[in-house]
């Protein structure tokens, strides 16, 4: 099987990640967005996680990354729920990872096992997904992950140039088995990028706005047993329709509510939401194998970083507006 990704260029894919990729845990992923709410808000932030899904695996073959970890990336959202880390404000999770809680159960009872089994795989060899060097690794270090969802993110919603992304992951090396930037020039252009996924637009009034809304929808609709728990193992339309289809006037009100439009007011606001605070410091090579945080050699980074800090502990405020 042959695919083309905008980012990474084309590649021909062995048996087992062709076969995967077409299983149903997969292909229900096309129906995830990425940005939880975002899609709702704006149509145009329409990323899946299959497309994300899809990228950290090629990135990773890019990278030189064993074909067990290609699939561990290519695995590692399989169970997200729908909309995404909505469900983590719905549940109170300030940890914002119920998908990784539920990850191990969702892969055992699915037809991935066997499918892995098939072509001389072992789930157990996959297990536990943490333990890919490459694929994930703890803030504040680059991760085939981290790296993916940024570029995605920002080439398709024009907040950075394709060609700039893709100039980027040339600039990708590995050493000791850790992803490592050649140049303090292309940390400095990955700090300010991932900022302005993390910042710029997970902290976006309209995005925050539609998390907030849709987080009452799903605990009104759950406390009132429209939807139940493993209909958010479903995807986003279908629980959608489901709201829809209750015609619980309550409900109703609030998916209408989705579409007013918000402004930042700090004084007099009416939402008040925080998100996970990620801060990003790459490692940069320096000489032939050594490697060093990007804050040791850069001034911008660390005041970038700074900047990330107090907006993601301050949030966004804002104020609905009725008109």
């Amino acid at each position: 099987m042959k695919i083309h990704d905008f980012i990474y260029g084309s590649f021909h894919l062995e048996p087992v990640l062709a076969e995967l990729i077409h299983t149903q845990p997969l292909q229900r992923l096309k129906k995830i967005h990425q940005g939880g709410a975002s899609y709702l808000v704006n149509p145009k932030w329409n990323v899946t996680r299959f497309e994300h899904s899809v990228g950290v695996m090629l990135l990773i073959k890019k990278l030189g990354g064993s074909i067990e970890e290609q699939i561990a990336g290519l695995l590692h959202d399989i169970s997200h729920t729908a909309f995404s880390h909505v469900i983590d404000f719905v549940l109170d999770n300030p940890e914002q990872d119920f998908h990784d809680q539920i990850f191990e159960k969702v892969i055992q009872s699915s037809e991935i096992p066997s499918v892995l089994q098939k072509h001389g795989f072992n789930i157990l060899s996959i297990l536990p997904i943490e333990k890919w060097s490459l694929l994930e690794q703890p803030l504040p270090s680059l991760c085939a992950d981290r790296i993916d969802y940024t570029l995605r993110d920002l080439s398709t919603y024009n907040m950075i140039s394709l060609d700039d992304a893709c100039k980027f992951v040339d600039e990708l090396r590995v050493v000791d088995g850790k992803i490592c930037l050649k140049t303090i020039e292309a940390a400095e252009w990955f700090v300010k990028a991932y900022y302005t996924e993390v910042v710029d637009f997970f902290l976006h009034p309209l995005n925050v706005y539609g998390y907030a809304i849709l987080t009452d929808i799903l605990k009104i609709a759950i406390a009132k047993q429209i939807i139940h728990f493993d209909d958010l193992l479903s995807d986003d339309e279908t629980v959608w329709k489901k709201l829809i289809d209750s015609k619980d006037p309550e409900v109703l009100k609030k998916m209408k509510d989705i579409s007013k439009k918000v402004i930042n007011d700090e004084r007099n606001y009416d939402i008040h939401q925080k998100k996970k605070v990620r801060i990003i410091d790459p490692f940069v090579l320096v000489g032939n194998a050594r490697m060093k945080k990007a804050t040791e050699l850069s001034t911008k980074v660390r005041e970038l970083n700074q900047y990330a800090l107090e907006k993601s502990l301050k949030g966004t405020f804002l104020r609905v507006l009725n008109t």
